[in-house]
């Protein structure tokens, strides 16, 4: 039964258009970044909503971190994306677990210290799945 289901539903494919996706690990420049729309998002979002490749990796370039079990503030790293690359919008995705505070928080003070002005947003995920704000 379980492999007739898995048969039946079609094949969903990644959205992922680059890789390294962790933030420590992305390069500051790279081609990639050019003319993106970024999506900024805690490592545990992809797991807790279903539909985390097509409603928000789908035509970004992505970047991944969790504030509580990464060392150090993404703030210097965000901000020099930012600033060393023509990215066209900011989209962080965070759970709404207080230790993601850090995520949002670095991203938009990274965006307020590059000193460019682009659409962004914040999105927070319920641990149950949902869309909280």
């Amino acid at each position: 039964p379980a492999t007739a289901k898995a048969r039946a539903t079609p094949a969903l494919s990644s959205e992922l258009r680059q890789w390294p996706v962790q933030l420590k690990l992305v390069p500051v420049r790279a081609q990639f970044f050019d003319g993106a729309d970024l999506l900024v998002a805690a490592d545990c979002a992809a797991y807790a909503y279903a539909s985390f490749h097509e409603d928000f990796i789908k035509g970004k370039v992505t970047v991944i971190g969790c504030p509580k079990l990464d060392a150090g503030d993404y703030t210097e790293k965000l901000q020099a994306i930012l600033t060393e690359n023509d990215i066209k919008s900011l989209t962080v995705i965070r759970m709404e677990v207080p230790c993601c505070g850090g995520l949002s928080h670095a991203a938009t003070e990274a965006l307020r210290a590059s000193g460019k002005f682009i659409p962004w947003r914040v999105v927070t995920v319920g641990t149950d799945g949902s869309i909280v704000q």
